[in-house]
């Protein structure tokens, strides 16, 4: 079962929306460890379940764990590295995620020269303890190259000799879709000799784009006042989803910022989100 930093500090009254407070804390050179600069007993309290965590957590012999980055909108693997008790440490305290370099035996914080930081927001371990997700939001490109993750080689492409494929970052269905109706926006403003897709012919009509989303709308609610097949619902919903993402793409929003709307309101009641929007 995976294990989530975040819990113990939720678990202490007052604190559940942080790490560990920044301000509160000191490092020491000679200790791999966070160290509070406070008699707070909740402080100390917290200290002790990260010590405890980091001993419970299968270093290998050269004292390190796979660390990886994973974005917590598109569920997009940004990159791997290694961390060891110091940079998860750090990674918790600066809620920046933050590596050991095994070529330069030093702590590493991405972003630290190109800015593009990724803001960590959870710690998740594996069964095992021996490998950790930085779970977060990142400011800009990941890889070095400027891509937007250090994944975008498909091993299948090379397999099959697909030279013509290039490079194509690893998406899940959501985000191929959207790359897919994306490619359909940019060709829809060059002329087209016979009959269109059906996305160029939503991206070029309102009117259609609207009655659609509308009519799948009804028919997804039908599945549920006529009791339909279950498989109907989710045929349904793709439909729905489809459609919304193409009127998303005319209106050049990306889908992250919907999940990023979404994942805000986790911690807010729906009363509470309402009147905000009436402000």
């Amino acid at each position: 079962m995976a294990i989530s930093y975040n819990a113990f500090a939720q678990s202490l009254p007052g604190r559940s929306s942080f790490f560990v407070p920044k301000a509160l804390c000191i490092k020491q050179r000679n200790r791999s460890t966070v160290v509070f600069a406070s008699n707070d007993k909740n402080i100390i309290a917290l200290q002790s379940k990260v010590d405890n965590l980091l001993d419970r957590i299968k270093w290998d012999e050269k004292g390190l764990a796979v660390a990886i980055a994973q974005n917590v909108d598109t569920g997009a693997v940004l990159m791997q590295g290694f961390a060891n008790r110091e940079a998860l440490s750090t990674t918790l305290t600066s809620r920046k995620a933050t590596f050991f370099s095994r070529s330069r035996s030093t702590l590493w914080t991405k972003g630290e020269t190109s800015n593009n930081f990724i803001n960590v927001l959870d710690v998740y371990l594996d069964c095992d303890r021996d490998s950790i997700i930085y779970l977060g939001t990142p400011d800009g490109p990941t890889c070095h190259t400027g891509a937007e993750t250090c994944y975008y080689t498909s091993v299948l492409d090379q397999l099959n000799d697909d030279e013509a494929s290039g490079e194509k970052l690893a998406s899940t269905t959501l985000y191929s879709l959207e790359s897919i109706i994306s490619k359909r926006k940019e060709e829809s403003t060059v002329p087209q000799e016979g009959k269109p897709s059906w996305t160029r012919r939503l991206l070029t009509d309102d009117a259609l784009l609207c009655s659609k989303i509308r009519e799948e709308a009804d028919e997804l609610c039908r599945t549920l006042e006529d009791k339909e097949e279950v498989s109907r619902t989710a045929s349904e919903m793709a439909d729905v989803l489809y459609h919304a993402m193409v009127l998303l793409s005319k209106r050049d929003v990306k889908f992250e910022d919907v999940l990023e709307v979404l994942r805000k309101r986790f911690s807010q009641s729906g009363i509470e989100e309402k009147q905000s929007r009436s402000k």
